[in-house]
């Protein structure tokens, strides 16, 4: 019985339904009064289980824990809401409840969810997990997740809890957000499936995105996959992970797949790069992931484009 903070969010329900898909149950937590999503309805009471606990009350997880026999923990809930002493200090206390639930109760394994932020920009090329990163960071979220690793280093060995941080790219697919701040994949297949024209409002920067330009994307089925691969491995020899797909994803292949998938769709986007994107062209190193969990891709970007265009088509909102 894995046990998902946040379970119930875009990445925590693909986490699960790769458990369940792997032979586990669940136990998925969350703050408020967890309603099941399309993804995972026919599982409730099932194999997936649902429960309304603030990760911050230590009692209450414990008490969840118990209950539900829980033998290992994904740590994906978070608190960003603007505030950076209130975020602080609910992220830092979440993380010391998790992982004192896992010490009172012998629980041998807990993933900590990072940020491929952690990088900060970093340099051209792949990005691995062993590379020194500096202390700062320019945005609350990295700031967050570089704490907990630094934390996860330490009391690993002091709790006897096989703690590990999964440094996570950029995500999209279902019931991901229909606009996504830092990179346009999601505007544009939505745009395609209700048949419209782009809205310049939502994408970064407010303009079309250039055809050449792209980052390392994961569709989220994969992440999921690969978070669920990692707790269940039979040992691994890392505390951080890249969990990512490993390669640059350009606006090109995105637009390309969506053409095969829907040729009716029309998106046209300006060739070469934009001249006023000055991200580093790198990608995160899953070298180890792919070593520990045996982890292989199996969506490729037609593949995960046609995927999602079916699931909005079919009337999911996102």
């Amino acid at each position: 019985m894995i046990l998902i903070t946040g379970g119930l969010g875009f990445i925590g329900s693909h986490t699960a339904r790769a458990l369940v898909e792997l032979g586990e149950s669940c136990v998925l937590t969350q703050r408020r009064e967890p309603e099941p999503n399309a993804l995972l309805a026919d599982e409730i009471g099932k194999r997936v289980f649902l429960e309304q606990v603030d990760v911050t009350d230590g009692e209450a997880l414990i008490e969840v824990c118990e209950r539900h026999q829980v033998t290992g923990i994904i740590h994906l809930a978070g608190a960003y809401f603007g505030d950076p002493y209130e975020d602080a200090r609910s992220n830092i206390g979440m993380f010391f409840t998790v992982v004192n639930a896992a010490k009172t109760l012998g629980i041998r394994r807990v993933g900590i969810a990072s940020t491929i932020g952690v990088y900060d920009g970093g340099d051209e090329g792949a990005l691995l997990e062993s590379i020194h990163l500096p202390v700062s960071a320019t945005q609350g979220i990295a700031m967050s997740k570089k704490i907990n690793e630094i934390l996860i280093s330490q009391l690993a060995p002091a709790t006897g809890v096989e703690l590990y941080a999964t440094r996570i790219g950029a995500i999209w697919g279902p019931l991901g957000r229909p606009a996504a701040p830092f990179f346009p994949t999601s505007q544009l297949i939505h745009a395609a499936a209700a048949g419209r024209e782009l809205d310049l409002s939502t994408l970064p920067g407010g303009r079309l995105p250039h055809a050449d330009d792209g980052l390392d994307l994961m569709y989220v089925r994969e992440c999921g996959r690969a978070l669920a691969l990692l707790q269940l491995a039979d040992q691994l020899d890392h505390r951080v992970y890249n969990v990512s797909s490993g390669r640059i994803t350009t606006n090109r292949e995105i637009v390309d797949a969506i053409a095969t998938a829907l040729p009716e769709a029309r998106i046209e986007l300006p060739d070469g790069h934009d001249p006023q994107n000055t991200r580093a062209r790198s990608w995160l190193d899953t070298g180890r992931l792919r070593q520990d969990t045996g982890y292989q891709p199996e969506y490729d970007t037609e593949r995960a484009v046609a995927d999602y265009l079916d699931w909005l088509r079919a009337g999911n909102e996102r």
